[in-house]
């Protein structure tokens, strides 16, 4: 069992996504282009969450290059990681170490991502004793339903969307889990960015 460094802060997982009002963060399909970056929402995650913006994004919006803050490494399945490849973009995140979970995608053809075929929540657990800034989970339903015990924090771009169905915010067996909110930023535009804390005492 891996065991924490004594004494060292131990670095976060903080899941940052959109998500509609009925629980999804992608269509079936994996597409997320029915959540639109409004120019509110641009700009409020070029101040506060500029390394969540993909890489080939930073010049149109005028993130520093390389852009800073509270992440070095972020982690998505393959569903997340595959609609930038159809537009040509191997590197989304070129700014982070990026670590693709997929048993199907030959590592030796994405050589830009780090493909991972093992255990999540194991993988997390080293990274999280490793030095390091915070780890950004970007998605999607399946990993982090995966990486669930593994979670410390919620930011959720809630958007005023009813999808009707598409890939969830978590994708696992009921297994409730408690978190605390600790914040809330109503942007313009009708997005809600609720940021969630884990609940100290257990999962549950």
């Amino acid at each position: 069992m891996d065991r924490p460094n004594i004494g060292v802060a131990l670095r976060k997982l903080v899941y940052f996504v959109a998500v509609t009002l009925d629980g999804f963060i992608a269509a079936p399909d994996g597409s997320f282009d029915f959540f639109p970056l409004e120019p509110d929402l641009a700009s409020y995650l070029v101040a506060e969450w500029p390394q969540t913006l993909p890489t080939f994004t930073h010049a149109q919006l005028g993130v520093a290059s390389p852009a800073t803050g509270r992440f070095d490494t972020v982690l998505m399945g393959r569903v997340t990681y595959e609609p930038g490849l159809k537009h040509g973009h191997t590197s989304p995140y070129d700014h982070l170490k990026q670590y693709v979970f997929s048993r199907s995608l030959a590592p030796a053809s994405y050589p830009d991502v780090e493909i991972l075929s093992g255990d999540p929540s194991s993988f997390v657990r080293q990274l999280k004793a490793r030095p390091g800034r915070d780890i950004w989970l970007c998605g999607g339903g399946q990993l982090a339903g995966q990486l669930l015990d593994e979670l410390d924090e919620l930011v959720l771009k809630l958007n005023p969307i009813v999808a009707g169905s598409g890939i969830p915010l978590i994708d696992r067996g009921f297994d409730p889990h408690r978190f605390t909110l600790t914040s809330t930023r109503p942007l313009a535009g009708g997005v809600v960015v609720a940021h969630y804390t884990r609940q100290a005492g257990g999962p549950a």
